[in-house]
């Protein structure tokens, strides 16, 4: 997969811009403030984050609950989109009183989790891409007649922070949108999931916590964790030997973490499946136990009740100045080259270290090293801050230095480039910010 991550990298995210990893079919998933969204890295850690983690199973390792083909059947929870015009069918719940009345639009082609011949729980997500809804079932089973039956179902306006009302489940047992949360394998090829992951546990709590609406379990004590419970990844957890698509995913696991969504396996990580995933290298995950993780706090980002909008994170204090006569030849070989040093500087930017920075990433004439061109790199402080907005951030400003050595300029120079809070904002100001850095070389 490293091939393609780096192909998605330098196609994908250069054509499209930083956002498309956040965005299916033109429909992002949710607001850019929704909690889903929101980088949770600095949250405090929970009071209850031992017995969680214990509970949970400190010593059980991580399972992907997805990947290429498990007995028989694509393996994880798949989605697909209709158009506006996809016609609306009549569907039947069981659990009516929590459920969003039909009718849905759901053809009767549309892929079941496990397949058709499923005893699980047969989830089915449909977005309609023109109008931005999803449409998400529990227990689905198409009938005879083209209708469905089903045991739940929610509707989400995929534009809109609003919240289950409180109480109600969804297709997901702790009343929040299943999609929102699931690794897919763009989204990896783009080089970053910028979402929190959905994942299960076997034993829950009778309650939940923002911004889960609905608990199912009749356990009580303090050490069973709540539905919609928020999980990181430890800062300090070593995830450089792991391969570049798979630190992808736990970089995703230490900025935004995961919520508790639904009982079942220690420490099952949901996906979307695709026949491109190496199985494999996604058991590769099981290395990290629940030891590594730990429960954090997120009320604090609580703005109203029965909405999922977040307080936002604090905007960093400005980066250091660069040494004098810094350049963006990294590697030292007299040239600047969009494949060697801007992607060694966007691959820097994700947070790759050690031999995944480097590799096939220097000239035949590089005079640097693996360790001097860490250390180069991390002397550059703003001069890696191509918009300004005060932070070094890969689907920004690690676009920008790539578009810009590729020779881009003007609107295709910017186009989704951007962070929310820069002062560089126009084609002219950030091409020439980068001149600074791209003077003629000996």
């Amino acid at each position: 997969m490293y091939k393609v991550l780096l192909t998605g990298v330098l196609g994908a995210l250069i054509a499209t811009g930083a956002g498309a990893a956040a965005v299916i079919d033109g429909c992002q998933l949710y607001p850019a403030n929704n909690i889903w969204n929101t980088p949770i890295d600095t949250a405090p850690v929970h009071a209850n984050s031992a017995a969680y983690i214990n509970t949970i199973g400190a010593a059980v390792t991580v399972h992907p609950d997805f990947g290429t083909v498990y007995d028989g059947a694509p393996n994880g929870i798949p989605y697909t989109t209709v158009p506006g015009t996809q016609p609306m069918v009549p569907i039947s719940f069981t659990y009516a009183g929590d459920s969003d009345p039909g009718p849905y639009p759901l053809p009767p082609d549309a892929p079941i989790e496990g397949g058709p011949a499923s005893n699980g729980d047969r989830h089915v997500l449909v977005i309609d891409r023109d109008d931005c809804v999803l449409y998400e079932v529990y227990a689905a089973r198409l009938q005879t007649d083209g209708s469905w039956r089903a045991g739940s179902g929610a509707k989400w306006d995929l534009n809109s922070n609003a919240l289950r009302p409180a109480t109600w489940t969804s297709a997901d047992a702790a009343g929040l949108p299943i999609l929102a949360g699931l690794v897919r394998y763009d989204e990896v090829v783009s080089g970053a999931i910028t979402h929190a992951l959905r994942f299960t546990a076997p034993q829950t709590r009778n309650t939940f916590v923002w911004p889960g609406r609905h608990q199912a379990s009749s356990l009580t004590g303090a050490q069973y964790p709540p539905m919609g419970q928020r999980f990181r990844l430890k800062a300090g957890v070593d995830i450089s030997g792991f391969s570049p698509a798979m630190q992808v995913i736990l970089r995703a696991l230490k900025k935004y973490g995961m919520m508790l969504s639904d009982n079942g396996g220690a420490w099952y990580v949901s996906g979307a499946p695709d026949p491109r995933w190496d199985d494999d290298e996604l058991h590769t995950l099981g290395q990290l136990t629940g030891s590594d993780f730990e429960a954090v706090d997120v009320s604090a980002l609580q703005v109203a009740a029965d909405s999922g909008q977040a307080v936002q994170p604090t905007p960093p204090l400005p980066l250091p100045p660069p040494p004098p006569g810094s350049n963006y030849d990294i590697d030292g070989d007299g040239a600047y080259d969009a494949l060697t040093d801007g992607l060694l500087m966007l691959r820097y930017m994700f947070g790759i270290r050690g031999p995944a920075l480097t590799g096939g990433a220097t000239g035949t004439g590089a005079t640097r090293n693996t360790p001097e061109i860490e250390t180069l790199l991390g002397q550059f402080g703003a001069a890696l801050d191509i918009d300004g907005d005060n932070a070094a951030d890969a689907l920004t400003d690690g676009l920008l230095v790539l578009r810009k050595m590729f020779g881009l300029s003007g609107g295709p120079l910017i186009a989704g480039a951007i962070g929310a809070n820069a002062v560089r904002t126009t084609a002219q100001a950030v091409s020439a910010y980068m001149d600074g850095f791209l003077p003629a070389l000996p």
